[in-house]
């Protein structure tokens, strides 16, 4: 793994239509399919969220997190600060 890459991540609502589209979007902005990461049915309240931690122990210096819907990436600051404290 280079340093610079994309690590891309989608938190998908059981209602949703699944993952490929939110794959395919992280795609198209240049995430290599290998490094996006997913939780599937996962509701806003609920912390536990084992693709996000993938995510964040998959990266490196350099590295940028990719979200297919950024306001899935943490609903509060506070949150996205504990995220990337991990």
């Amino acid at each position: 793994m280079g340093v610079g890459e994309r690590i891309g991540y989608a938190q998908v609502p059981i209602e949703a239509h699944g993952p490929t589209t939110h794959r395919n979007a992280l795609v198209a902005l240049g995430v290599e399919p290998d490094r996006v990461y997913v939780d599937e049915g996962q509701f806003a309240t609920n912390r536990a969220r084992p693709g996000l931690r993938e995510a964040m122990a998959a990266r490196q210096a350099g590295d940028t997190l990719v979200g297919a819907r950024p306001d899935r990436l943490a609903r509060a600051r506070a949150s996205a600060i504990m995220s990337t404290a991990s």
